[in-house]
C-alpha cells in the first residue's frame, strides 16, 4: 500500500513536478529497492557509477539545481525535496547526497569562476561525484546540532583536526584527518573543511583535494546503512587547491548549505519513512495485532506532519524550518522503522538508516535545540 498518495505536500504539486516523481519512482523501483540497494553496495568500486549515470542522463539529477549555463536545470528547492523524498522511499546508494545537495552548492557559492566552470559542469553530466570532509562530523560543521563559528570543530589551531599550512610554492598543505566522511572512499574531488592561521588569523576554509592527490588515504568504514557508505580521510601532507579566494564567507556558505541540506534529509526520511509504514501496513493486513490500527493510523499523521513540516521549508526556507523538518522527519523514521520490524526478517533496513541517520545528523533533541538557541527561544541572542 503507498500511504503517500493520499497525502500530498502542502501546495498542489505542479504537472512538471508530478511527472518528476512518477519517473524516478519507477526508474527506482527498476534498478533500486531496500534490498536491492544493499545488493549494490556490496562492491564499492560498482556501487554507485550504474544507478547514478542512469538517473542523471534520463532525469537530469545531478545538476537539477545547478545553474544552465554549466550544464544544470536550473530547478528549485521543492523538485530536489521531491527527488530525495524517491530516493530515501526506495533507499537508494547514489552520491545525490554528497554531491548534489553539499558539495555543489558551495562550489557554486565559493568557486572562483575558473573553478566553477571547470567543475560544475562535470557534476552535472555525473562524471564527476564529491564529498565534504570535515572532522568532528558534518552536522556541526554545518550549523545543524551547533554554532559553526567556533573553530574548535575543524581543528581550532590544536593537536586534532585537519590542518592547513602554506607551502614554499605558494600552494596549500594538508595534515589530519575526517572519519564519517559520507561517500569519502569512492569520491572523484573532495571538499576539505581545514583550520589554518595562527592565534590572529585563525579561521576555518575549504579546499580542493583530487581523488589520486600524493598522500591522502581513504579507508572505507562498516557502516550500520551501507546505502550510506562512508571513508576516514587522511591528509599526510596532501597538496590542496584553496576553494575561491580570501577573503570568503566559509563558515557562512557552510551553514546556509546546511539549512538546505536539512531539508534535504528530511525528504529522505519522509520518504523512507513512508515506505516503511507501507510495509508495516502490509503485514498488518497478514497478521491480526491488538492495537495495530490504531498506532498505524497515529504513524501516518505524525509521516504526513514531518512531510507538511519539509515541503513548508523547501518553498520558503528561513534559518530554522530545516532542522525543525528534519527533527521531525527523523522521528518518524524511527518510529515507524520500529512498527515495521519483523522477527521473519533478516535485515532491517529502514531500522538501519534511522539509526544511521540520528547519528550522523541528529539526534533529533539537538537539532530542536539548536533551532531554539537561534531563535532566542532559550535566553539567548540567536547566532
Amino acid at each position: 500500500m503507498d500511504t503517500s498518495q493520499f497525502a500530498p505536500p502542502t501546495e498542489p504539486l505542479t504537472g512538471e513536478q508530478q511527472e518528476i516523481r512518477r519517473a524516478l519512482r519507477e526508474l527506482l523501483g527498476e534498478r533500486a529497492g531496500a534490498r536491492e540497494g544493499r545488493a549494490a553496495t556490496a562492491a564499492p568500486e560498482e556501487r554507485d557509477t550504474p544507478l547514478w549515470t542512469r538517473l542523471s542522463g534520463a532525469l537530469g539529477l545531478a545538476g537539477l539545481t545547478l545553474p544552465e549555463e554549466y550544464g544544470g536545470a536550473g530547478r528549485g528547492p521543492v523538485e530536489l525535496a521531491l527527488v530525495c523524498e524517491e530516493a530515501g522511499r526506495a533507499l537508494a546508494p547514489s552520491p545525490l547526497l554528497a554531491t548534489t545537495v553539499l558539495a555543489a552548492p558551495l562550489l557554486a557559492a565559493l568557486g572562483t569562476p575558473a573553478q566553477r566552470a571547470a567543475l560544475l559542469p562535470r557534476i552535472a553530466d555525473s562524471t564527476l561525484t564529491c564529498a565534504l570532509a570535515a572532522p568532528s562530523g558534518i552536522a556541526l560543521a554545518l550549523g545543524l546540532t551547533g554554532d559553526n563559528t567556533d573553530g574548535d570543530w575543524s581543528g581550532g589551531g590544536r593537536a586534532g583536526g585537519i590542518q592547513a599550512a602554506r607551502a614554499a610554492d605558494g600552494g596549500w598543505r594538508l595534515y589530519g584527518e575526517a572519519a564519517q566522511v559520507l561517500d569519502g572512499d569512492t569520491a572523484g574531488l573532495l571538499l576539505v573543511a581545514a583550520h589554518t592561521g595562527g592565534f590572529a588569523r585563525s579561521r576555518t576554509l575549504l579546499f580542493l583535494v583530487p581523488a589520486d592527490a600524493p598522500g591522502l588515504v581513504r579507508t572505507r568504514q562498516t557502516a550500520l546503512d551501507r546505502s550510506r557508505p562512508r571513508a576516514a580521510v587522511q591528509f599526510r601532507d596532501t597538496g590542496a587547491e584553496l576553494l575561491g579566494e580570501e577573503p570568503a564567507d566559509v563558515l557562512g556558505a557552510l551553514a546556509a548549505t546546511g539549512r538546505t541540506a536539512a531539508v534535504m534529509l528530511a525528504a529522505e526520511a519522509v520518504g523512507a519513512a513512508a515506505a516503511a509504514l507501507d510495509r508495516a501496513v502490509d503485514r498488518t493486513r497478514s497478521r491480526v495485532r491488538s492495537g495495530s490500527r490504531h498506532r498505524l493510523a497515529d504513524l501516518c499523521v505524525q509521516v504526513e506532519a514531518a512531510r507538511s513540516l519539509t515541503y513548508c521549508a523547501a518553498r520558503g526556507p528561513g534559518p530554522h524550518g530545516g532542522p525543525l523538518a528534519l527533527a521531525h522527519a527523523l522521528e518518524a523514521l524511527r518510529a515507524t522503522a520500529e512498527e515495521s520490524l519483523s522477527r521473519e526478517d533478516e535485515e532491517h533496513p529502514y531500522f538501519e538508516r534511522a539509526a544511521s541517520d540520528e547519528l550522523l545528523f541528529g539526534p533529533a533533541r539537538r537539532l530542536r535545540a539548536r533551532a531554539a538557541e537561534r531563535t532566542g527561544l532559550l535566553g539567548e541572542e540567536a547566532a
